[in-house]
């Protein structure tokens, strides 16, 4: 009992390690929480954790293997990624004179069932995960690893420090347990984070555009680069 709840807690350290850096996905996750408050955060956040899922399956059905040897089709998806990243960062901008407001205290509105429908984060974060290469090769590669008897270097899949922490936690896979902690992990990050932002935008003042923009800002960024390496992989730029 002990070996499974110990292999489940690293397995919820290893999807916190995945689901917390600056990225794309938490930008939207950002944008909806301070300005479509708690509930539409975490139902961004869902839409992620959603498409990862859908990447589970289909890399064990053997579907997202298709995507790595078809280099036209990855190059396509990647620069569908970057245009979808440019077109929520117009949309972030376009918030940036929202004040934060504390949405799911207030009494359902026109706001709320008409221009800002919470289901709209949840496609947002769905769609741009479905064309994140990054989530495909993680879970064509690591992900499905996590079934197959044998080791993980958890901590070294942390995207932008893992060289850093190789080594430092090396796990043996082959148990469903870690897989379920996983997705514990990243469940915890897709509620604790956007209530994070909410407490932190009930007491300081213009946070909410902040947010919106820095949002708007990795957007953008991420949007160039993806565009960049789709262009470039089928050979239109140097």
């Amino acid at each position: 009992m002990i070996d499974v709840l110990l292999t489940g807690l690293v397995g919820a350290l290893f999807g916190l390690a995945l689901a917390a850096p600056p990225g794309p996905m938490n930008a939207v996750i950002a944008e909806e929480s301070v300005v479509g408050g708690f509930r539409a955060g975490v139902t961004a956040g869902l839409g992620a954790m959603v498409a990862d899922a859908t990447f589970f399956v289909l890399s064990v059905l053997g579907v997202v293997a298709i995507v790595q040897e078809a280099t036209l089709l990855q190059a396509t998806m990647v620069g569908i990624g970057g245009v979808l990243m440019l077109y929520f960062a117009v949309d972030a901008v376009r918030e940036l004179d929202q004040t934060f407001t504390a949405f799911d205290e207030r009494t359902p509105s026109a706001d709320d069932s008409g221009d800002r429908p919470r289901a709209r984060g949840f496609r947002r974060a769905f769609v741009l995960a479905l064309t994140n290469p990054y989530q495909i090769i993680f879970w064509l590669t690591v992900g499905v690893g996590l079934l197959t008897p044998g080791t993980v270097d958890v901590l070294a899949q942390t995207p932008y420090v893992g060289e850093q922490l190789a080594g430092l936690l090396v796990v043996r896979t082959g148990e469903p347990t870690l897989l379920v902690g996983l997705f514990a992990g990243i469940a915890v990050w897709i509620v604790g984070f956007p209530a994070t932002l909410v407490s932190a935008g009930r007491r300081i003042d213009r946070f909410a555009p902040a947010v919106a923009a820095l949002s708007a800002a990795f957007l953008a960024g991420f949007g160039v680069f993806f565009l960049y390496d789709a262009l470039s992989t089928v050979g239109l730029l140097g």
